[in-house]
């Protein structure tokens, strides 16, 4: 999924995208975040072929996304954990939810409920420094020397 050599550009989308930037691995991370952290299980939720899902939980493994855990010595069975990588994409997937749902929303859609509220989680991604909602002010991209 991704390599050093293409992973040292000064842009952090590029950088990003690179561990990723693929529709199976950010439902693989979606499926994870749900509670189903075995492979039979993921395979099942996402309808995905076995080897393109081997092939995505090696890469987020190695990317530092998902660690693998023994659950069972006999058979040798293993399951996969968000790591604190992976967790810190969960409001980027939140996003992705929120903005697929405005766009492409015609249907019925599933929705996340915030438990202790009772009601729909509407995620608003914020500058941390200033409290503005991202799209409200214009940016610039500085570039490294």
């Amino acid at each position: 999924m991704h390599s050093d050599e293409n992973n040292s550009g000064p842009c952090p989308v590029d950088r990003g995208l690179m561990r990723v930037g693929d529709r199976w691995s950010i439902l693989v991370l979606r499926d994870i975040d749900r509670g189903l952290t075995r492979y039979e299980q993921l395979r099942t939720s996402l309808g995905i072929a076995p080897n393109i899902l081997s092939r995505r939980l090696s890469a987020l493994t190695e990317a530092g996304l998902i660690e693998r855990r023994r659950y069972s010595q006999r058979p040798p069975r293993d399951e996969y954990v968000l790591t604190g990588a992976g967790r810190d994409f969960l409001p980027i997937l939140a996003a992705i939810g929120a903005w697929g749902a405005k766009h492409n929303g015609e249907g019925k859609l599933t929705r996340q409920i915030d438990v202790e509220a009772g009601e729909a989680f509407r995620p608003v991604v914020v500058d941390a420094n200033t409290g503005a909602p991202l799209g409200s002010r214009p940016l610039r991209f500085e570039y490294p020397d």
